[in-house]
């Protein structure tokens, strides 16, 4: 038997799995509650958990799993003391929980859902709860003589591989017919590689390449007397990159002599071509636009001449304004005049600001 609980904030879904038709079992305990249906047993907690308001996951989700081998001991009623049994070694004889059990895996399980928060406020502390579930299945496994889920793990652990003994003999020898002939070959290059692979097809070892979906090669396979053998069985040496470095050193030696030919050709063709593109010219060089060389000769002289023009019209402007003021200040009295003197210091606040920006 084994035994997981987790808090969870759900509580009206989880309520409405565990009491699904087709998953439901048989209802074996509903403790401190009224309600019967997930709607109203959900009500019924809520009211309860209302009490505590900065608790987030309200419920808690216990799932207790029973061995293929015990089921047939295990009747409906064994199975509610196990339920009232574990919640109690749990903690939750004031907490309101339901307890059913589910068919529709292979392997028998209870489901229990519980208020996290008790008849008296209190929330139930979740401190390495995983672990302490699955200590009380244990505790229980062992008062009860059913099966600890613990101790199965460890016999799976070291148990021997159930290997075919006619496979393991016909891996022994592909691996002892690759090893010799790779010492034979090795550093062959490419006739030594032919000469590997003509060797093996000689001695009935095929050697076929995987691909994926897209076509690429990711592995070998070899077959022998019926038998199918991926490379990491024969041997490390023997997978689809490695086989290759094996004869990579006499296959560059062998090579040599055609890089440098290869070399020798680029760079000759590299170099007729600079001297090709150095020699043409789309625009003949006596024809083509030089750029004048007194722009800035140009430009500082049509500067000068703006800021003349412009302190010209300045002071042209103060005279006007200067010549309104005196005629109106003499026309219409000291009130026209006052406006004319107000007008005249905007306009020299408004030529001060012009200046800064440089217009």
């Amino acid at each position: 038997m084994i035994g997981k609980c987790k808090a969870i904030a759900h509580g009206s879904t989880a309520l409405d799995y565990i009491f699904r038709e087709g998953k439901l079992g048989s209802r074996l305990a509903f403790h401190n509650l009224c309600s019967r249906e997930p709607k109203t047993i959900y009500e019924e907690m809520k009211v309860v958990s209302n009490f505590n308001t900065r608790c987030r996951n309200k419920f808690l989700r216990i799932e207790i799993g029973i061995a293929p081998q015990d089921e047939k001991k295990l009747s409906v009623s064994e199975l509610m003391r196990i339920a009232h049994l574990f919640a109690k070694r749990m903690g939750l004889d004031n907490h309101q929980w339901v307890a059913v059990t589910h068919k529709d895996t292979d392997n028998r399980h209870i489901h229990i859902i519980a208020n996290r928060i008790s008849l008296y406020g209190e929330v139930y502390d979740t401190t390495f709860v995983s672990n302490r579930a699955a200590r009380v299945a244990e505790e229980i496994s062992r008062s009860k003589g059913l099966t600890i889920a613990k101790e199965v793990k460890a016999e799976r652990k070291h148990q021997k591989a159930k290997a075919n003994p006619t496979r393991e003999q016909a891996k022994k020898e592909v691996q002892q017919i690759c090893y010799a002939l790779l010492d034979k070959y090795k550093g062959g290059g490419i006739s030594g590689h032919s000469m590997f692979l003509y060797e093996l097809n000689k001695n009935n070892i095929i050697i076929e390449r995987m691909k994926n979906k897209q076509g690429k090669v990711y592995g070998l396979k070899f077959s022998y007397n019926g038998q199918c053998f991926k490379a990491s069985e024969i041997g490390r040496e023997f997978g689809y990159h490695s086989l290759r470095k094996n004869f990579e050193i006499a296959n560059k030696a062998e090579t040599k002599e055609t890089i440098t030919k290869a070399h020798t050709l680029a760079h000759e063709t590299a170099k007729d071509k600079t001297h090709s593109d150095t020699g043409y010219q789309l625009v003949p060089p006596s024809r083509s636009y030089i750029p004048p060389t007194k722009t800035n000769e140009s430009s500082s002289i049509a500067q000068a001449v703006g800021n003349v023009a412009s302190t010209a019209l300045n002071a042209v402007e103060e005279m006007i304004l200067g010549a309104g003021g005196l005629i109106n200040s003499q026309t219409h009295g000291d009130d026209y005049a006052e406006m004319a003197w107000q007008r005249k210091l905007r306009n020299q606040a408004k030529k001060k600001k012009k200046r800064g920006r440089g217009i």
